[in-house]
């Protein structure tokens, strides 16, 4: 399998590593037959020709670009990008269009995609005990670009589909009662905290993933491409995880 490495920052060489010691155990090896720098040239079908699969991880401000080229050269591509959703719709349709294969995630790791489905199930219980309130907490490091991070938004979506008690989600603080508050940290060397926190007078529930490394990140993004090959569509790490 020939991969593109879309983003050779700090989760371009992660994925290196993560490709690197798959090798090591493996005899189906993967190669890594380009890395683009987010600060390089722009890229151009011709130079995806040879990659068989494209592991995206950018910018908000250059994912979209970068998504349709892949689709443009035929190529699938995995985008672990976040922060340009709004678009998603118009990505999902250009996708359709092309007849190519897309898999995004605001977070590949295999735990958060865990933590994911608990926060459905447990928002689902949570529906009829109307004396909590709720509020997401999220902790990252000082170079993540966008805020809330793409994995606390995914986070209120889910429980907002199943939690009638609010109407959307704002970036704390927020006056708007109708809204689930999320609160965003940047420290130095956190790879990623997220906390969904159910408060009531007399007690409190709380539903925490931490990340220790990116490896995790890394790990799941791997998966999502050898998963990916062969297949058309519009995809989510749920999809790659059976979830």
């Amino acid at each position: 399998m020939n991969v593109a490495l879309i983003g050779y920052g700090k989760m371009g060489k992660a994925i290196e590593g993560i490709i690197r010691n798959h090798n090591a155990a493996h005899s189906n090896h993967i190669h890594v037959v380009h890395k683009f720098s987010n600060s390089g040239t722009r890229l151009t079908v011709e130079q995806l020709k040879d990659a068989d699969v494209a592991i995206e991880f950018t910018t908000p401000l250059s994912a979209v670009d970068n998504i349709k080229l892949c689709l443009d050269a035929g190529v699938p591509v995995i985008v672990g990008s976040t922060g340009w959703y709004e678009q998603l719709e118009e990505v999902e349709q250009y996708c359709k269009e092309k007849n190519g294969s897309v898999l995004y995630a605001a977070n590949f790791s295999i735990g958060v995609n865990i933590f994911f489905k608990i926060n459905t199930l447990l928002a689902q219980i949570m529906q009829n005990q109307p004396q909590y309130t709720l509020s997401i907490e999220e902790t990252h490091h000082t170079q993540k670009l966008d805020a809330p991070s793409g994995t606390a938004i995914k986070t209120a979506q889910l429980i907002l589909q199943n939690w009638s008690h609010k109407t959307g989600w704002k970036l704390a603080p927020t006056q708007d009662s109708n809204a689930i508050p999320i609160t965003a940290h940047r420290v130095e060397h956190v790879p990623g905290t997220h906390v969904v926190h159910y408060e009531s007078a007399v007690d409190g529930l709380q539903l925490i993933h931490t990340a220790h490394s990116r490896d995790g990140f890394a790990e799941g993004a791997v998966t999502a491409a050898k998963w990916i090959i062969g297949k058309k569509g519009f995809f989510t790490m749920q999809d790659v995880l059976g979830l």
